[in-house]
Parts: C-alpha cells; sequence; structure tokens
C-alpha cells in the first residue's frame, strides 16, 4: 500500500485547498510550489518539509520498537503526530537561535539537523549518543546546533529559556530563544515568573506550547481553568497566537510571524500549537484515558504527513508512487541507523567522573576550593 494510502485510509473525507488567499508575484508563478495564505512554498521545500517529518515519523516507531524489544530502558516520549510542529518550527527559524523544550525531544533535535545515529545512540545509552549515552531518551543536547535540551523535569526549560533570552538581549546579537513546553507544564509556577520578567524586559523569546490535549495524561479541560493556553500571556502584556499544529504549512506561516515578532524587538509572544500524539504520554503509558475512535480520527483527517502529500498530489509536486518510494528508502535509511546505534559499545566507567559539577571551569570566578580562592 502507498504511504498515502496508509497514513489516510479511504473515505476519510480529507480535502485542502492548494492556493489559500494571498497575490503571486511574478517569479512565484514561474516556480513550481504551493502559495498557502499569501506564503510561497517552492518545490524543493516541500519535499524537504515532507522528507524530515516522515523521517521523524519512522525514527520514533523504531524507537518504540527498540524500546519493546528491552534495548531502550528507561523513559520514552515519542512525538508520532506532533511532527509538523517539529518541521515547522525549524522552518520558521535560524539555525542561530537558541532552543530548548521538555522531555519528547527527539523530533525537535533530528529536525534541528542533528546526527540522527548519535541520537539513536543516546536512546541506547552508547558511548556514541549525541551526550555520551548518559542522558537517554529525555535529555538530548546538541550545543553545536544551539539545543539545550531535553529538560526532564517539567517547566524547567522555561527559566532557562529565559536566561538565554536574557543573554540574547543583553548581547544584542540577534537571537530568538524558543522555549518549548506542553499543555500540563504550561501551569508550572516558573512559567509565569518568566512570562513577568520576558515582558518586562522585552526579551526576544518565543513560548511556544505544544497541546496536545492530555499533558500526561489528564486532559486540557480538566486540568485548566483557561483552555485557551496563547491567552495565558495577557496579565503580563505578552501577545498570543493560536495555530493549527497538524498543517506543517500554516504551523510555518504563522510560526514565522511569531519569530519575526520576537527579532524585532517587540518583546516575547506565546504561541498555542494545537496538536495530537498518537502515542500514550510515554512507552509505559496504555493511553486508556481516550477512545480509539478520537485517535483514529485524528490519524485519518488531520495527519501532518498525510496532509501534505495530498497537497503536493493535487499541485502536481509528486505522486503517490513517489510517496511510497521514498518511505520505503527512508526505513532502510532508519533501520540502517539502528543498527549502527546498536553496534557502538557502552561508555566506558570511567564517563561517570566526566561532566560533572566538580570539573574545574576554565577562566572561572575563583570559587571555595580552587587555587585562587
Amino acid at each position: 500500500m502507498p504511504l498515502l494510502a496508509e497514513l489516510l485510509p479511504e473515505n476519510s473525507g480529507l480535502a485542502y485547498p492548494i492556493i489559500a488567499g494571498g497575490t503571486m508575484s511574478a517569479k512565484q508563478k514561474s516556480e513550481a510550489g504551493i502559495t498557502h495564505d499569501g506564503h510561497f512554498f517552492s518545490e524543493e521545500s516541500l519535499h524537504e518539509m515532507h522528507d524530515q517529518m516522515l523521517f521523524i515519523r519512522r525514527f520514533e516507531e523504531k524507537a518504540g520498537q527498540l524500546y519493546g524489544l528491552k534495548k531502550i530502558g528507561g523513559f520514552c516520549h515519542l512525538c508520532n503526530g506532533q511532527e509538523a510542529v517539529c518541521v515547522g518550527l525549524q522552518h520558521a527559524a535560524e539555525a542561530t537561535d537558541y532552543m530548548m523544550t521538555s522531555y519528547r525531544d527527539h523530533g525537535h533535535i533530528l529536525a534541528r539537523g542533528s546526527d540522527p545515529t548519535a541520537v539513536m545512540a543516546e536512546l541506547l545509552g552508547k558511548a556514541g549518543g549525541i551526550v555520551k549515552g548518559k542522558g537517554g531518551s529525555m535529555h538530548m543536547f546538541d550545543i553545536d546546533k544551539n539545543f539545550a535540551g531535553g529538560n526532564g523535569i517539567v517547566g524547567e526549560q522555561v527559566p532557562i529559556g529565559l536566561g538565554f533570552g536574557f543573554s540574547s538581549w543583553y548581547k544584542e546579537d540577534g537571537r530568538v530563544t524558543i522555549c518549548i513546553m506542553g499543555d500540563g507544564g504550561i501551569n508550572q509556577g516558573a512559567v509565569y515568573e518568566s512570562f513577568n520578567m520576558a515582558a518586562l524586559w522585552k526579551l526576544p523569546i518565543v513560548f511556544l506550547v505544544e497541546n496536545n490535549q492530555y499533558a500526561m495524561g489528564t486532559s486540557l479541560d480538566r486540568a485548566s481553568a483557561e483552555t485557551q493556553l496563547f491567552k495565558r500571556g495577557i496579565s503580563f502584556k505578552i501577545p498570543g497566537m493560536k495555530i493549527d499544529g497538524m498543517d506543517v504549512l500554516e504551523f510555518e506561516k504563522k510560526m514565522s510571524e511569531a519569530m519575526e515578532h520576537a527579532r524585532s524587538g517587540k518583546g516575547p509572544i506565546l504561541v498555542e500549537a494545537m496538536t495530537y500524539r498518537y502515542r500514550g504520554h510515554s512507552m509505559s503509558d496504555p493511553a486508556t484515558y481516550r477512545t480509539r475512535a478520537e485517535v483514529d480520527e485524528w490519524r485519518s483527517g488531520r495527519d501532518p504527513i498525510a496532509r501534505l502529500q495530498v497537497q503536493m498530489i493535487e499541485a502536481g509536486l509528486a505522486t503517490e508512487e513517489h510517496f511510497k518510494q521514498k518511505d520505503k528508502d527512508i526505513k532502510k535509511e532508519v533501520a540502517a541507523i539502528g543498527k549502527a546505534a546498536e553496534a557502538q559499545p557502552e561508555p566506558d566507567a570511567a564517563e561517570l567522573w566526566t561532566d560533572i559539577y566538580s570539573d574545574p571551569i576554565e577562566h572561572a570566578y575563583p570559587y571555595p576550593g580552587s587555587e585562587n580562592s
């Protein structure tokens, strides 16, 4: 079966317009692509976004398989269904922008461009992992890609993001900090302290809430009195924006606007991405708090990968056969990544004594116990 048929069952009734408002320039008319709400996406960028989302989907499925085989231990939080947020965000951001997220981080670090074999090796606890096998699923980190985690404590990444945003404001380096949290994490107290300080100093931060509507397992309307999460910044005079997080074109366009707001010196903005995770909160979660019919409705009617495939096929930019072959190629690539990661050695025991707080910090100020104290 072609991938489109797999992701988009027959009689789903799914139909999306190819051209949605806006006026194309002469250059755009001469190029192959799709114009969505006045924003032009070239054929090349569309294929890139599609392939990135599909790669993340198959990577997460492989991670789930390895977890089931007990080759991945600890917690493991997959982002199946949320790929449009990961990919659309990266296309809207600059490579120099900072990013940090919660523990559902695989998709974001992959979209950021980190080595997928190193990410898979980290899941497996191998020496070649992106943080040397010490972090696992929840603590991915890549300084070369300006990716500051993967953070395991609910909401802890938000005050960290505040610090990054303050640094950029202080240095006037033109960077935006993208601080990602979930619909459960937004209720954490430090989030609101961070909102206040970010607004007070007009820091260049985009606070992004991935609203998959169940946090760890409690529906949004049972956990939050105000369920319109993009309004949570009102008392701090932070503007808000709600975006369809299952449509990569819509998300990239609106996220670009949010990034420009923060980059232009107008201060922080709060973005709510309406999305959905197909799996449980973690691999240990059977997700019995929602019905199969509800999950099927999201998968068959709003899947971000199938949605883009429909748009590209109707625009004459691809065929079902192309997507079928692409899926085969990506599955092979992910399988090879899994084998390469599994073949790596375990971390040496000596690594227990590296990268810890007691390590001397070069050129740091004197501190108790140092030679210069």
